[in-house]
């Protein structure tokens, strides 16, 4: 059976997450990142004779042409696979198959078979970059100054006409959470949060004027990193393999130690080279 969660079903999807391998601050584990779901988007729950064996949730975003839903999360319990249920979330969770619709798929070899069967295609490579932010020149005529979630959310309406102020308040809540605007000539041009613990820290989701050169996109990025403070000197930033950014970094040492895969519906509904997404919530 799927059904609606509530705040009742916490407990049961962390245990469906951690069967998963999902551990830590901001997964399926975390109450903290379900509960921002329950508020702010969708999640629903399969049960099994009355025993909860998956999860999924869905959030809606901004994309190049209007809103688009976001599935953020899709999780069965290992010694539930193949018995539909992860078929049957996606049939809840996304009734309409007219709806823009995306998400950042594992590598995980059920998923995207899954997910190409409901319409989505595979487009691009999201690439988790990591390194050491002291090897990254500010890039010249730009500053990073702390702003709140409320400032940063209307910043990025300004560009997307979807205010996020909710997810820059919960990104700014997690440990070592900041939320930042980048402006070049006293103007700005990214707004975004960094937070996480350990090697999780890094840059979490950078909104862009949208009408900055490849050049300048680029320069944003690398503006807002070096501009991080972290106890180890080091980060991360989730980026569009085929984003302006992605070159310097690699250029300065930052490697790829993970990927996931962008589904979509409609190839343009993210723009690769200006997206700084959350793998999660985009």
């Amino acid at each position: 059976m799927i059904r609606g969660a509530t705040v009742a079903d916490l407990a049961a999807i962390a245990r469906v997450a951690e069967a998963t391998g999902q551990r830590g601050e901001w997964t399926g584990a975390d109450p903290a990142y379900i509960g921002h779901l329950l508020r702010h988007g969708r999640v629903a729950v399969a049960t099994d004779d009355d025993r909860t064996v998956g999860f999924g949730a869905t959030r809606v975003i901004a994309g190049r042409a209007g809103t688009v839903s976001m599935l953020c999360d899709l999780f069965v319990d290992p010694a539930q696979h193949g018995r539909g249920h992860g078929r049957a979330l996606l049939a809840e969770l996304w009734p309409d198959p007219s709806t823009p619709r995306l998400t950042f798929s594992s590598q995980h070899p059920h998923a995207l078979p899954l997910y190409t069967s409901v319409g989505l295609d595979a487009w691009w490579p999201l690439l988790y970059l990591t390194g050491d932010i002291r090897g990254v020149r500010p890039p010249a005529g730009w500053t990073v100054e702390p702003a709140s979630p409320d400032v940063v959310g209307t910043v990025e309406a300004g560009w997307t006409g979807l205010d996020r102020a909710a997810d820059h308040h919960a990104w700014s809540r997690r440990p070592n959470g900041r939320s930042l605007v980048a402006a070049l000539g006293g103007r700005p041009r990214a707004a975004g949060t960094a937070a996480g613990e350990g090697a999780g820290f890094g840059l979490v989701h950078l909104a862009l004027d949208p009408s900055l050169p490849d050049a300048q996109a680029a320069d944003s990025v690398l503006a807002v990193l070096a501009a991080l403070d972290s106890t180890d000197g080091r980060a991360r930033v989730c980026l569009p393999a085929p984003h302006p950014a992605v070159r310097p970094l690699l250029a300065a040492g930052w490697r790829p130690v993970d990927l996931d895969v962008y589904m979509a519906t409609h190839v343009d509904l993210l723009d690769a080279r200006r997206s700084v997404p959350s793998p999660a919530l985009a």
